[in-house]
């Protein structure tokens, strides 16, 4: 049974007497893990108004406060902030390696912290902000076309503590919304010092360039500029772990997750948002899928549907911005997109095939348009009109776009388009490069297990592509892509050996250019149809002795004769070998029981890798598998209120008081028994996602 350690921490902070007036500042103190008392009183106190908890180990932790005159808060979970941050391996994700970073809290005025854990913690600091209110001057959003928001040096950001100069992003796609999940009672005088404290927690405590979110909302409608650089320009913040780069992101400042958010917030959230996307000329709401850069529910490189107007849960492992603002998602899209209308979306200038440069953008309804284009000195080198809600004109020349020439889509009402034509494009080289076919072998016989696969490679410099595939007698056998015009980048297409028979083949991919450019390259591929659909006979492994799956059937169809090797992997590394040898066409089923060279493997996730080789390649197909050998454990914390504590994600069924109850818990943690006052009698039975169950009675 986990422990609960009470840390005997009162934090009774006071503060340099000489820290700036209107300024927040911080103060660290580790706290003590084995119940002893860290700090005595002091009776030269000053109080703080933010909390957050920064920790290292497994376990979980709760905190309270106490106020200038003595009384406590309740106890509070403290919540992981595992995805509002920078993207990984940037430098400025580096100020928090290894801790978990707890989300920052505003108490109003307290004078003590004291926090206690659930489970193992090795470590943990207090950090513990001090942001006094000021006068700051307060004024609303005047109009969609110039939102009223209100600057750094208005609120008094702390500039002298920010680490770097702003990064920008080429484009903006997409805005993330965000609560910054502390107190929803905080007055319309101690806004601006919520922000402040923000800012200094974001930098000072967890170690990044600037406070993460790039504009911020109070409850009473007032919009607070974010990460330095401009919250007109595609400045790239640190609220979405994985997805920053091309975000906009803006946090309502509160708890949504059982109230409901202002229509003062909501009213300026709508407004902000459709002027920041009409600057970026991006649709409210299109869908797009977004390519992660990693975080712990998308890995590296995953595509991720996502739409332009996203909650953060959207992109991680997250509940922000809270049920009751993320159910508000779509209908403050529909207002964003019929607020400030006409508007031009997607607008794009890019060689076409003829070696002109072709404009295009959609408008909001069927409007008349124009493109100009200009040298840099604003002398009118082309013209294009037309009326519709498309808007596609090509500009040919005999000879290249001018250095610093300009371009620019109108119509009226709308905010222009505008961006500069350059000779860099013709004259860069041309290559091909990052080549890689996944799978390399695929299997196309409609059993949902590598029946195709993504051909990926980069392309230096804008081109026309043509992908074909050709046979080992260098006959072109189908073509995945005819000649089509693609910008510079990576660039994936789909291999799909439906039509082919088995063998070794080459995806070759053909680049041609302006300027008689070309580029090529091969991607080996093969088609073998030799394993059919595998699968396991269970989800989840329970090697536990009870007779219930003790141990998992991997079943291997195998339309010829093959080498088989099942392997058992985790975090990509080998774990154990259950079987390596050839089968016979036909069905076989290999077993496992959790055991591996030394020992038992530990409960965690894994996957089942199973390979196949012929004369043809290696097919290969992984499943994931639970390995779960241990039951949930489930203690009462109270009675009063009726709480219980469970050791893991699972399903509680009870019957509490003689009224039939049922819970579902995300993780280990502690849940409060709705809808019962006191607990009288308690049967209460825990099962797990791998049909674990345990019992308590009371």
């Amino acid at each position: 049974m986990a422990r609960r350690t009470l840390l005997l921490c009162l934090l009774v902070l006071g503060f340099p007497a000489s820290a700036s007036a209107g300024l927040a500042t911080l103060q660290v103190r580790d706290l003590a893990l084995h119940g002893e008392r860290s700090l005595s009183g002091s009776s030269a106190t000053r109080p703080f108004q933010l909390v957050g908890i920064h920790w290292q180990g497994p376990g979980r932790l709760e905190l309270r406060t106490r106020a200038p005159g003595g009384s406590w808060s309740r106890w509070t979970a403290v919540r992981e902030d595992e995805d509002d941050t920078p993207d990984p391996g940037s430098a400025e994700s580096r100020g928090s390696r290894h801790w978990r970073i707890g989300a920052p809290v505003w108490v109003g005025d307290a004078t003590a912290v004291e926090v206690r854990t659930l489970g193992k913690v090795t470590r943990a600091k207090a950090l513990t902000v001090r942001s006094p209110v000021s006068l700051v001057p307060m004024r609303t959003i005047a109009a969609v076309a110039a939102p009223r928001i209100v600057l750094r040096s208005e609120w008094r950001a702390d500039e002298a503590i920010v680490r770097a100069k702003p990064s920008y992003a080429d484009t903006l796609r997409m805005a993330h919304v965000h609560h910054t999940a502390g107190t929803n009672t905080y007055t319309r005088a101690q806004a601006p010092a919520v922000v402040r404290a923000i800012e200094v927690y974001h930098v000072k405590g967890n170690g990044w360039n600037d406070i993460g979110y790039n504009a911020l909302v109070d409850r009473f409608g007032t919009v607070y500029e974010g990460r330095a650089g401009g919250v007109d320009r595609n400045v790239i913040g640190a609220h979405a772990r994985g997805f920053n780069t091309g975000s906009f992101g803006i946090a309502v400042m509160g708890d949504f997750r059982t109230a409901a958010p202002p229509a003062a917030a909501v009213d300026a959230l709508v407004q902000t948002l459709a002027w920041r996307l009409d600057l970026a000329h991006v649709d409210p709401l299109a869908t797009f899928n977004g390519i992660s850069s990693g975080n712990e529910r998308f890995g590296i490189g995953i595509p991720v549907f996502l739409r332009t107007i996203s909650g953060h849960r959207d992109t991680g492992l997250t509940t922000c911005p809270g049920e009751k603002l993320y159910a508000l998602i779509p209908s403050i899209a529909q207002r964003v997109a019929a607020l400030g209308l006409p508007k031009i979306y997607a607008p794009l200038a890019a060689q076409d095939e003829t070696g002109g440069t072709r404009f295009t953008a959609r408008l909001s309804s069927a409007l008349p348009w124009s493109v100009v284009v200009t040298d840099a000195g604003g002398v009118e080198l082309g013209r294009g009109t037309g009326t519709g809600p498309l808007v596609d004109w090509s500009w040919v020349t005999p000879v290249p776009a001018p250095a610093g020439a300009r371009w620019r889509i109108e119509t009226a009402g709308a905010t222009p388009a505008s961006g500069t034509l350059g000779t860099a494009s013709s004259t860069a080289t041309l290559q091909l490069t990052n080549a890689s076919a996944t799978p390399a072998t695929t299997s196309p016989n409609g059993d949902g297990q590598a029946d195709t696969a993504t051909i990926a490679f980069t392309l230096s410099a804008d081109a026309n592509v043509n992908v074909t595939v050709v046979d080992a007698a260098g006959t072109t056998v189908a073509e995945l892509q005819p000649r089509t015009w693609r910008r510079a980048g990576p660039r994936t297409v789909v291999f799909d050996g439906q039509s082919l028979v088995d063998g070794a083949y080459v995806v070759r991919v053909l680049a041609h250019a302006t300027g008689g450019r070309e580029a090529t390259i091969d991607i080996p591929v093969a088609v073998s149809r030799v394993l059919g659909r595998v699968t396991l006979d269970t989800p989840a492994l329970t090697p536990n002795g009870d007779g219930r799956g003790d141990t998992v059937g991997i079943t291997v169809p195998l339309a010829s004769s093959a080498a088989v090797t099942v392997k058992i992997l985790r975090d990509g590394r080998l774990v154990a070998t259950p079987f390596e040898g050839a089968f016979e066409p036909g069905e076989h089923v290999v077993t496992w029981d959790g055991s591996k060279r030394l020992g038992r493997a530990l409960d965690g996730a894994y996957v089942v890798s199973v390979e196949a080789v012929d004369a043809v390649g290696t097919a290969r197909v992984e499943l994931p598998l639970l390995v779960d050998a241990n039951a949930p454990r489930l203690r009462v914390v109270s009675a009063v209120p009726p709480r219980l504590w469970v050791s893991e994600a699972a399903v509680i069924r009870m019957r509490v008081n003689n009224a039939l109850r049922t819970l579902r818990t995300e993780g280990p943690g502690t849940v409060r028994i709705p809808r019962v006052v006191r607990l009288r009698t308690l049967v209460a039975t825990a099962r797990d996602a791998a049909g674990n169950e345990t019992t308590l009675r009371r």
